[in-house]
């Protein structure tokens, strides 16, 4: 398949006597890193890109969304990972959700639903868990107050949303299903039309009023205002207004889950990733078998080295679809974001946060400006699966933030976005740094393969002619995939290392992404 981008991009480490965030979008990054300057910790400077994020890329993640985070604390030397995932709603009704025929028209392929309400619109809304996920973080492991973790995204939001080129893309790219909501049309078509930059002008700003009046309620109310307080209230109203079906008792009863784990062992490394409805389970039965298969490595991934890589991924999603009925597919994009932090004290986060498809549900709450999730698309429509739609459950997810002990001491924190293309790029960045030893630079330039549990194995074509060669003999349904920056083809990783010997810090950001960034803390002693 030939390549459609011609240029050569390249985006180097970034390296930090003091700490370091990596966002996918640069001024999210950077209001975490002014935490970790004024002295937060690595959790606090998590909470404050989480947020400002929200601000930045509102179609990515935010209030109106849920995540998986993994948190070590160097103090105590114990690892926890916390679980934020979105629920069905108590009063849902599977019957709501009747098959169609043909597939869905998001991430997954499922077999198609009425009116795709399981996908888009009002009957695709979960209930949202991401801001009591943040709370649980706060109040277990922050040390800054709440007011002061969402300052700088309520500055962001204020300031409104400057729509570069990437912007626009991504807004065009779902503009005929967001001209169906009137709320989301308001702010994200402004005249009916994409927002475009003139080509010597500065770039147009889309105000986020709504967005940005909840936010100072939030920071001053507080988090639980949000689930049972005078935000709650308005919360529901709002979305009553456009068909949403959560009601006062899914709010109320949301909890966030928090486990110490202890991780697992991977070729003298310790790997840490969330339990749970997530990727993480999947994470460690495909390195597990990785390692059997793989048992002595080259000095660089060679096409063997890929086979692996391929055949140890295919077994652990093999076992992970089958028990859960979930589907054969999962190429679409996802609006899923990642970040991690590392503060100078070595505490280290991973954190994954997503409102599931690019906009979510694509409907915006009109008075609130909270851009909804579209969690109920987790679910499997077909009945009788352990997946299925049901009241009050939670569907399995994709994300699978992630934290590495290395044999010396030193640990790194991974992620991505990109739905079911997660777990394959967490894998062989593991890889590549505790097989091949690789720096942080090296390996976020290193071309990959994607496996996401169907029976199609995709190679960047940026890789070696030897090695695509090879793998196009070896593997069934090997299949050459171009990774540039639209469309998006394999997932979208973010990594960052703290050095046990030095205490450095490096961070690298996704490559092919203009706003994704590692940035160092910048404190003056």
């Amino acid at each position: 398949m030939p390549h459609d981008e011609t240029w050569i991009i390249r985006k180097p480490a970034v390296e930090s006597n003091g700490g370091i965030v990596t966002a996918q979008h640069h001024m999210a990054a950077r209001a975490g890193a002014d935490v970790l300057a004024r002295g937060g910790n690595a959790v606090d400077a998590a909470i404050a890109t989480a947020f400002a994020l929200a601000s930045v890329e509102p179609w990515m993640s935010g209030l109106g969304g849920c995540g998986f985070m993994v948190v070590y604390l160097a103090s105590e030397k114990r690892t926890f990972a916390l679980e934020f995932g979105v629920k069905a709603p108590l009063a849902l009704d599977p019957a709501d959700y009747p098959l169609s025929g043909g597939y869905d028209s998001d991430l997954f392929a499922w077999p198609g639903v009425l009116e795709h309400r399981n996908v888009l619109g009002p009957k695709s809304v979960a209930v949202p868990g991401f801001v009591a996920g943040m709370a649980e973080a706060a109040a277990r492991f922050a040390s800054f107050n709440w007011n002061d973790l969402l300052s700088a995204a309520v500055e962001l939001a204020e300031a409104g949303l400057r729509v570069d080129w990437y912007s626009s893309l991504k807004i065009a790219s779902v503009a005929r299903d967001i001209d169906r909501f009137a709320a989301t049309r308001s702010i994200y078509l402004p005249g009916g039309f994409v927002p475009v930059g003139e080509w010597s002008g500065p770039a147009p700003i889309i105000q986020l009023d709504g967005l940005a009046n909840t936010l100072r309620r939030l920071a001053t109310e507080g988090p639980d205002s949000f689930y049972s307080g005078p935000l709650a209230t308005d919360l529901l109203a709002d979305a009553r207004s456009v068909g949403i079906g959560i009601q006062a008792d899914d709010l109320t009863a949301y909890r966030p889950q928090c486990t110490e784990i202890s991780g697992f062992g991977y070729r003298g490394a310790t790997v840490f990733s969330p339990p749970g409805l997530c990727a993480g389970p999947t994470l460690q039965e495909a390195l597990t078998s990785l390692q059997s298969l793989m048992p002595t490595s080259s000095a660089t991934p060679d096409a063997k080295t890929y086979v692996h890589y391929a055949n140890s991924m295919q077994a652990a999603y093999e076992h992970r679809l089958q028990p859960v009925g979930d589907s054969p597919d999962g190429k679409s994009p996802s609006c899923t974001t990642h970040l991690n932090v590392i503060d100078r004290q070595g505490n280290v986060v991973a954190l994954t946060q997503t409102l599931l498809s690019l906009f979510g549900s694509k409907v915006v709450l009109p008075e609130t400006g909270i851009l909804m999730n579209n969690g109920i698309m987790w679910f499997d429509p077909r009945p009788g699966r352990a997946n299925s739609i049901a009241a009050g459950k939670q569907p399995l997810s994709n994300m699978c933030p992630a934290i590495v002990q290395e044999s010396d001491g030193s640990r790194f924190t991974l992620g991505a976005s990109g739905g079911r293309r997660i777990m394959s790029a967490v894998l062989q960045l593991i890889s590549f740094l505790v097989d091949f030893s690789m720096d942080l630079e090296s390996a976020m330039h290193q071309p990959r393969i994607d496996v996401s549990g169907n029976r199609e194995v995709d190679f960047d074509t940026h890789l070696e002619p030897e090695i695509a060669n090879q793998l196009s003999k070896r593997l069934d349904h090997a299949l050459p995939t171009p990774h540039g920056v639209f469309p998006s083809l394999f997932a979208c990783p973010g990594i960052a290392r703290h050095d046990a010997k030095t205490g450095r810090c490096t961070g690298a950001s996704f490559v092919y992404s203009p706003l994704a960034a590692a940035i160092a803390e910048n404190r003056i002693d």
